[in-house]
């Protein structure tokens, strides 16, 4: 008779070591086949894939159990790649991503075929302990099967966040000339190379700062402050005049408030005025917004000579940063 004690001991180490799931066969080499066999049979551990055995428990354990299901030469993609890189929410099914000789059918697994794939760089990194395709091939091969907010969402946060870059998305599409839905994509890559980081900043390049008068505004503009470099949304260099677009996920807490009118102060002192602009005006009172907005230049014409010395020019991408010091 198997000991529980033992199998509870001995399977969950190595199903713990191993990521929440192993084969069939590595479960009974690291224990034994009736440890195995007494656990399955028990609930204790789950069999969701032919030759394959999982801790129902552990986060990882479906993601993993997919990819050993789907053997050597897969990495999880898509939408499922897109969760592991932070971007997405997990969703079912499990998508992966093989060589172009590989045909996977698994019930919960949609696998991808593509000429030349290796699950190694520049195709595929690991990630979690998981092996998953690159980030840029990730949000290239995600945007046809979403929709909306959750579409746009994660490339635009991947730029912000500088995770990536415009142009190496940019890259990875013409890689793919069929892609559906690509001149969207195309479209927004576009926007977010001009600088918008954003979904507001994305409407006001669109819908307000256009046309005569802004032609000049640069987007995203690094700046030296205090020893650290911050990120300016909208700035015309001639006037020295910064225009911050206020969006409601960092700028309504009281001490979010505190921080940009610290961050003003110490731009004003170097002769940067700055105007902010709440989500609600940018949307809802464009005409008065776009006046004030060249009454504010006109004023300043020529005042920017002063402050130009500090803007830094193109900024290297360094995961993790934001656009304001927060």
């Amino acid at each position: 008779m198997v000991d529980a004690a033992r199998v509870n001991l001995a399977l969950q180490r190595f199903l713990d070591r191993s990521g929440g799931a192993a084969t069939w066969a590595a479960a009974c080499t690291a224990t034994s086949e009736g440890i195995v066999e007494w656990a399955a049979r028990s609930g204790q551990v789950l069999r969701p894939h032919y030759g394959v055995v999982a801790d129902p428990a552990h986060p990882g354990a479906r993601l993993r159990s997919a990819l050993l299901r789907a053997g050597r030469g897969a990495a999880l993609s898509h939408t499922t790649a897109l969760s592991i890189w932070r971007l997405a929410q997990p969703s079912t099914p499990v998508h992966v991503m093989t060589g172009q000789d590989r045909r996977i059918r698994v019930p919960g697994i949609v696998a991808h075929r593509r000429a030349g794939f290796q699950p190694e760089p520049p195709w595929a990194v690991v990630r979690d302990g998981l092996m998953v395709t690159a980030l840029d091939t990730t949000l290239v091969d995600s945007w046809p099967l979403l929709a909306g907010a959750a579409r746009r969402g994660p490339l635009i946060a991947a730029v912000a966040d500088r995770m990536t870059t415009a142009e190496r998305v940019a890259a990875a599409l013409a890689a793919r000339p069929r892609l559906r839905q690509r001149a969207q994509l195309a479209e927004l890559l576009a926007l977010l190379a001009a600088g918008c980081h954003s979904e507001l900043e994305l409407w006001g390049f669109q819908h307000v700062f256009t046309g005569p008068g802004f032609e000049r505004l640069r987007w995203q503009v690094p700046v030296r402050l205090s020893g650290r470099r911050i990120y300016l949304d909208a700035l015309d260099e001639d006037s020295a005049t910064n225009f911050e677009l206020d969006g409601a996920a960092y700028h309504t807490a009281a001490v979010d408030r505190a921080r940009d009118v610290r961050r003003d102060a110490q731009l004003a002192g170097l002769g940067i005025l700055t105007m902010r602009f709440t989500y609600q005006r940018l949307y809802h009172d464009v005409p008065a917004v776009r006046g004030e907005a060249l009454a504010a230049m006109a004023a300043r014409r020529g005042l920017g000579e002063r402050s130009r010395l500090l803007v830094t020019g193109t900024c290297e991408s360094s995961p993790g940063t934001r656009n304001c010091d927060q």
